[in-house]
């Protein structure tokens, strides 16, 4: 008996029913000699600081660096019911060997193995390593599987970006929050240098200075040609009153016919660059959609950085295109001849291929997909048709005229071919989507000119513009911004370029909203959210050290990374150089003015004076209590917790009503509590004593209201 072991229950049934185990079990399959399971994501984690010892249980400067001499796993808590099986699973004596069938890549292969590892299993290891969950690409994975052993390195390269980041993440966002307190100052290697990228841009945006600048027109025959700018509306008005009525004579004609490449296919950044710009689908909606497109078998997997097919894939995007054509087209008696070559590179294959539709899309009723998948689903499509599609070809003119001793150009253009463009514009009728007015500006076609032509009579006019600050950061522009960053400074052969993985980008933005230091701010114009770094995301990467903020560290990561998969790096050396990294951050980072401390201080609601001490006493995250840290319990009455509205009127005098207390017989009652002053209180539980001063009360109880039913 073989156990096989898929990421994902979804991808665990497409194998099962592919190799024949097709019996249900309690969180498995069984049949035709295997046992197929599957994780739920990570379901082993790097242990948290507090297990290892009380010295890291709390927060302080003195207990850093946080570094475990040996690293810890857990099960995590809400998956454990599915780690027991696996565990039960691999334990069988008649399982002979595992397959490793998560995704194929270093986050896959960490996934499997940190569980074979917890669990003590030493059963034999096959890798079952492919991109499409149809059946023929899972038949011909299974008669390729691979010794478990080929794949140690990427293992060791996974360990160590897994083990690098905690140290980074949890010691950076410990020292930088006991620094300067108020509220969690998360960093790390990622999500720091992309608020970094936003807080630049925001700066940028807040300091530019609008310009006013004028130009001057001459208007003849249809044509409408400029001067550059000018600064001053006096000098634009003299050029103007200077060619009022005059001759226009053409000096130059440039014509240059262009072409236009059709696109590469879509990986999920690409893809989700233009859903959020097509659509406003944000990064983490179109990675679901695409999850649920790759799990109902009609799109192949998404978390994919490669923009090619495989070159054994030429029949399958022929017979994908055919489907396409039946099943999804836009137009119908649309002509087409696929260059399918131009999409095929196994050189740029990795982990996986690009993303298309699969076969399945012929059989499948679309209509009952939901309108956002199916939108991803055509979007995929299309760009399929755009990429296998003919050049876009036009010409381009530009003319150059001169008027009483004044230079004036316009720029024309006129599409020749329209080639894979006609995709494009059928899919953009299709979802109703407005086309960009800039370019349909750039579009207008001039009428036929010729050096040496003179136009009599022009007439003139002057325009006013005003130069634009840089663009706010929008999801498409920013997962482009993360894409490219520090991408100079990766080598060629890197797993990942830019800031994270096309897989965990969408989740860097969503933690930098949640977290506080990035808002979403949606435009009257447009669906399409901006996003904008709140005042606390300012504010902590003015006091980060580039170390933390700057792309490069990821780049080196990455660089250092690829040797270590290629056995070329010992995970030692690689560790001990983000060690000593840590350690020099700490060092560095550790005196700050006290007027730096307060950068973060949440204003806190003031609910009313404290009875015991006299002072304020305050909202707080898990309840209100008295700033002045008096030893006053204001937050609870007889082991009912109070309202903000009720601490409010307690402290202010007032009587207030609980509900659903408890006798000592256990029985409900409601009861009027009335403050009259304060009293110590002292018991002992767990073998601790505990103390404090609470709210002396007074009890009054509801009357009964009066049925009217005998007894």
């Amino acid at each position: 008996m073989q156990l096989v072991i898929a990421e994902k229950p979804s991808v665990a049934r497409s194998i099962a029913e592919v190799i024949g185990a097709t019996e249900n079990k309690d969180g498995y399959m069984e049949g035709n000699g295997y046992l197929v399971s599957w994780c739920v994501g990570h379901l082993v984690e790097l242990a948290q600081p507090e297990s290892y010892g009380e010295q890291w249980k709390k927060w302080t400067y003195e207990s850093l660096p946080v570094k475990p001499e040996n690293w810890r796993y857990e099960v995590k808590a809400d998956t454990k019911a599915q780690y027991d099986v696996l565990y039960q699973l691999m334990h069988r004596e008649d399982v002979s060997a595992t397959i490793c069938a998560t995704d194929a890549g270093r986050e896959g292969e960490l996934i499997f193995r940190l569980v074979y590892g917890m669990a003590g299993c030493d059963k034999p290891i096959r890798r079952l390593w492919i991109s499409s969950m149809e059946e023929s690409a899972i038949r011909e994975g299974f008669e390729n599987l691979q010794p478990g052993s080929d794949y140690d390195n990427l293992y060791h390269s996974a360990l160590c970006r897994q083990e690098a980041d905690w140290l980074v993440g949890i010691n950076g966002t410990r020292l930088f929050t006991v620094l300067y307190g108020g509220k969690v100052l998360k960093v790390g290697r990622v999500q720091t240098p992309t608020l970094a990228m936003l807080v630049d841009r925001e700066t940028k945006i807040k300091n530019f200075q609008k310009e006013k600048y004028y130009m001057a027109h001459i208007l003849m025959d249809g044509i409408d040609a400029a001067t550059g700018r000018i600064d001053d509306k006096n000098k634009a008005d003299e050029v103007a009153g200077a060619c009022q009525n005059g001759q226009a004579l053409v000096t130059s004609v440039l014509k240059e016919e262009k072409a236009v490449a059709p696109p590469k296919l879509y990986d999920l950044t690409t893809l989700q660059r233009d859903a959020n710009r097509l659509f406003g689908f944000t990064a983490k909606q179109t990675l679901e959609y695409m999850q649920s497109l790759y799990e109902k078998k009609l799109a192949t997997y998404p978390r994919t950085d490669s923009q090619f097919l495989s070159d054994d894939m030429g029949q399958t995007a022929e017979n994908v295109i055919e489907a396409v054509f039946t099943s999804l087209m836009f137009e119908e008696n649309m002509m087409f001849n696929p260059d399918i070559k131009r999409v095929l590179n196994s050189k740029k294959v990795t982990d996986h291929h690009a993303i298309i539709p699969t076969m399945e899309i012929a059989k499948a009723d679309l209509a009952a997909l939901p309108e956002t998948e199916r939108k991803i689903l055509s979007l995929i499509a299309n760009r399929l048709l755009c990429a296998t599609g003919e050049k876009h070809l036009h010409e381009t003119v530009k003319a150059e005229f001169s008027c009483n001793g004044h230079t004036f150009s316009v720029s024309g253009k006129a599409v020749t071919h329209n080639g894979w463009k006609v995709f494009e514009d059928a899919f953009k009728r299709s979802f109703k989507i407005a086309g960009n007015k800039e370019e349909e500006n750039e579009e207008k076609k001039l009428p036929e000119l010729s050096e040496g032509q003179t136009f009599e009579g022009v007439q003139t006019k002057i325009s006013e513009h005003f130069t634009t600050p840089p663009k706010h950061f929008t999801e498409d522009l920013l997962l482009s911004a993360m894409e490219r960053a520090g991408a100079e400074d990766m080598g060629d052969d890197v797993e990942r370029k830019g800031l994270g993985t096309p897989a965990t980008r969408a989740d860097i933005i969503e933690k930098l909203v949640k977290d506080g230091f990035v808002k979403r701010e949606k435009t009257e114009r447009s669906s399409v959210c901006r996003l904008i770094p709140t005042e606390d995301g300012m504010k902590l990467i003015t006091v980060l050290p580039d170390v933390v903020k700057s792309p490069k560290l990821t780049a080196d990561w990455e660089n250092a990374l690829t040797l270590v998969s290629k056995g070329e790096l010992a995970m030692e050396n690689f560790m001990a150089d983000i060690e000593n990294m840590v350690s020099e951050l700490i060092h560095t980072c550790h005196k700050i003015s006290d007027e730096q401390k307060k950068m973060f201080a949440q204003e806190q609601e003031a609910l009313g004076t404290c009875p015991n001490c006299g002072g304020q006493v305050v909202k707080g995250k898990f309840g209100a209590y008295c700033k002045n840290k008096c030893g006053m319990n204001v937050s609870r009455v007889m082991g009912a917790a109070l309202t903000d509205a009720q601490v409010k009127d307690m402290l202010a005098g007032k009587k207030i009503l609980l509900k659903g207390l408890k006798s000592k017989a256990g029985k409900p009652y409601d009861a009027y509590i009335i403050p009259s002053g304060t009293e110590e209180y002292h018991y002992t539980k767990d073998g601790e004593e505990k103390s404090g001063v609470q709210f002396k009360i007074v009890m009054e109880f509801p009357k009964k209201k009066f049925s009217g039913k005998k007894k």
